[in-house]
């Protein structure tokens, strides 16, 4: 008996001391991990400042949608061209006269006045005779060109009707944020007003770093499909911050990237078109690019973002400033450059005479300086149908010919081209149309439709007067 005490002893005992270890260790280390409230993730967070107005649950799409989609229009174009238009066609049709053939585009728009006043890419109505812009009610207006941007492709429209129109206020690109939600709001293929989401995956996107047209564009996930260019990006007040105007797919078709004009610039292009009835561009009148590992080991940088000076143009508002070759650009107006489509982006929303503070890093000392911007005047332009690059001409030149307007060929570009002596030859015309500087060519060519005939009149050194039609 006393043996089967001393045993159940022993039992209690050790049963006593397991269930405290337990307690003690294994318990104390699960209750660290099981007891999480509501209000609090079950998995380490990336970071500890508060993302609740970020997440989709806080997000009520419905109120941007229903202060937009009125505010989206359905344009339609329409085009007319002659046949035959070459020789071939001539004797397709039996040496028969001349024909109209209706072309007919399509895309959407954004109606940003109570007056009737709606922004569009410019490739949706470029080479247009006629333009129909069908609102979200189904009532269709003739629509009216003000002005048209090729190298941003914007143009401005205009209807008149008898009631106030519903509209998108402008918001603030350079605010809107990576990771922040939009809605894309298009009108294709006149189905009424169609919306999508997403989020804003990057900015300051040039999509062809190679080409002479530094871009600037907002990349975002939300669906945009052909016919939903020049509709409007939104944020989640309903804000206009980009016009929808390409997608990147080797289909044709979204997969996942599609780029907007952020607003500060498209607004700028709209006032200035309303204003001055053209684009006044300022230009901080330097040359660079972004940061390489060859700059950095050159000018002994430590900085790897930010522009690089390479050149400072003569009489610009940098060489008035101060700014020199070797300074890397971090800062315009508190904005970071971290690269070159940062800087245009940011100069394009801004006018010739605005004065922007520049941070510069000089031999790693920070400067400040205070820049005025200076009008761009286009000086050269390549009309790549034809094979030559026309520039202003020089003073006194035209006299010699006995003109009071025309511009200057200044190069051959083709081979083709390479084989006549061209250089110095004027050009009057283009397209019945006459030129005093090479900007009214490139304005004439930009809004010409895809394929369209070219008719070039010029004057040779003899005076002689030439037509040429090219295709």
């Amino acid at each position: 008996m006393k043996k089967f005490l001393s045993l159940l002893i022993v039992a209690v005992l050790a049963g006593t001391i397991t269930l405290g270890a337990y307690k003690m260790f294994l318990e104390g280390e699960t209750t660290t991990v099981a007891t999480t409230s509501a209000a609090r993730p079950s998995f380490i967070p990336a970071s500890y400042t508060s993302t609740a107005g970020y997440t989709p649950a806080n997000i009520d799409f419905t109120v941007a949608a229903q202060k937009t989609v009125n505010a989206v229009v359905h344009v339609k174009q329409y085009g007319t061209t002659r046949t035959p238009r070459n020789l071939m066609e001539f004797l397709r049709n039996g040496g028969g006269s001349s024909q109209e053939r209706r072309i007919q585009g399509a895309g959407s728009g954004v109606i940003i006045t109570e007056d009737g006043y709606i922004v569009t890419n410019n490739h949706v109505i470029a080479g247009a005779s006629e333009l129909e812009v069908t609102l979200n009610n189904n009532k269709s207006y003739k629509a009216e060109v003000i002005g048209t941007s090729p190298q941003s492709d914007i143009a401005l429209l205009k209807i008149e009707s008898d009631e106030k129109l519903t509209y998108i206020p402008f918001g603030d690109s350079n605010a809107a944020k990576i990771g922040e939600w939009v809605l894309a709001v298009g009108n294709p293929f006149n189905l009424t007003s169609t919306v999508t989401a997403g989020i804003i995956s990057a900015k300051s996107r040039d999509l062809n770093e190679y080409d002479d047209n530094i871009q600037s564009f907002i990349q975002t996930d939300a669906a945009i499909n052909p016919g939903n260019s020049g509709g409007a990006l939104v944020n989640g007040k309903g804000e206009l911050i980009g016009i929808n105007t390409a997608i990147t797919s080797q289909t044709g078709s979204y997969v996942g990237y599609a780029f907007a004009v952020p607003s500060n610039n498209a607004k700028k292009i709209i006032d200035d078109i309303i204003e001055f009835g053209e684009v006044q561009r300022g230009i901080l009148g330097i040359r660079g690019g972004n940061i390489t590992p060859k700059t950095m080991e050159e000018y002994d940088l430590t900085e790897s973002q930010g522009v690089f000076v390479a050149y400072v143009d003569e009489d610009s508002g940098a060489k008035k400033a101060g700014l020199k070759e070797g300074d890397l650009i971090k800062e315009i107006d508190g904005l970071p450059i971290r690269k070159f489509a940062d800087l245009t982006g940011y100069v394009n929303s801004k006018r010739p005479d605005d004065i922007i503070q520049v941070k510069v890093l000089r031999k790693r000392r920070e400067l400040t300086l205070p820049v005025t911007l200076t009008k761009y005047e286009i000086q050269a332009y390549h009309i790549k149908d034809v094979g030559v690059e026309v520039i202003n001409p020089p003073k006194g030149y035209l006299e010699k010919f006995n003109l009071d307007h025309g511009v200057v060929i200044n190069k051959a570009l083709s081979p083709r081209m390479q084989r006549y002596d061209l250089k110095g030859i004027v050009i009057t015309e283009v397209d019945n149309k006459k030129v005093n500087s090479v900007l009214e060519v490139k304005n004439i060519i930009d809004s010409k439709s895809e394929n369209e005939d070219i008719i070039i009149s010029l004057v040779d050194r003899n005076g002689t007067k030439r037509e040429f039609i090219f295709n």
